[in-house]
């Protein structure tokens, strides 16, 4: 269960998604990910994730065998951290400077593997905004800009992901608990603002565009915010 993948992630949705809801993300990532507009590999690659993981949510009897996984897995994982946690708090002096030195290695590894490639995906989605949409002004309506536009954003989604992947994949050290924060919070705040301009191409509506760049201008200070954090610690 351990390299399981969240299939609750894949598919952008909240446990506690209704079937319907469930369905209907479902439908929208399959139009967003489908092979007649995304040919490139990574829209393959997700649709194979998008399937595999509608074929355990989307009947309700596997959904719930999967939670139940899910929370076992959970619950020994917490065992697991309480373990550690009061093995550290009766360790001799010895063995206490031997923690700090793996603390400061632990910081090292994760800005170097986790934020530092977290950070250049959140550019080449943050930068590429306002160009795209520069481009798309010239006449929203036409088939041509739109269908790069929305490539753009079928090409953030990638960069989100594996953004996302990155940084589940290694806890953060709890000296750098406030820059996980903000990146976690940047996260959502750009995958929400994706949400928002995906729906621009769907209606052409100019409120969904205007809340997505907002959205992404957050994004982009938490981001900023993450930087500051880490320069005061280092």
């Amino acid at each position: 269960m351990r390299n399981e993948p969240n299939h609750y992630e894949v598919l952008k949705v909240h446990r506690s998604a209704t079937q319907a809801e469930i369905k209907q993300a479902y439908r929208r990532l399959v139009k967003l990910f489908h092979p007649d507009r995304n040919p490139d590999r990574a829209a393959k690659e997700a649709i194979v994730r998008i399937n595999a993981a509608y074929e355990v949510l989307g009947d309700r009897s596997s959904r719930q065998s999967y939670d139940r996984r899910r929370d076992a897995t959970t619950a020994r994982s917490t065992r697991y951290e309480r373990s550690q946690t009061a093995s550290t708090s009766t360790a001799n002096p010895r063995t206490a400077r031997q923690t700090s030195r793996s603390a400061d290695e632990l910081v090292a590894f994760w800005l170097q593997r986790i934020y530092r490639p977290i950070d250049l995906e959140l550019d080449r989605i943050l930068d590429a905004l306002d160009p795209q949409i520069d481009e798309l002004s010239a006449d929203p309506f036409d088939d041509e800009l739109m269908e790069n536009f929305a490539m753009y954003l079928s090409q953030c989604r990638v960069f989100l992901d594996r953004a996302q992947n990155t940084f589940r994949s290694t806890p953060n050290p709890s000296s750098l608990a406030g820059v996980a924060a903000d990146i976690y919070h940047c996260l959502n705040q750009v995958h929400d603002g994706l949400e928002e301009l995906e729906y621009f191409t769907l209606n052409y509506d100019d409120r969904h565009l205007h809340v997505g760049r907002e959205l992404f201008r957050i994004a982009r200070g938490l981001q900023e915010d993450a930087y500051s954090r880490i320069q005061h610690i280092l």
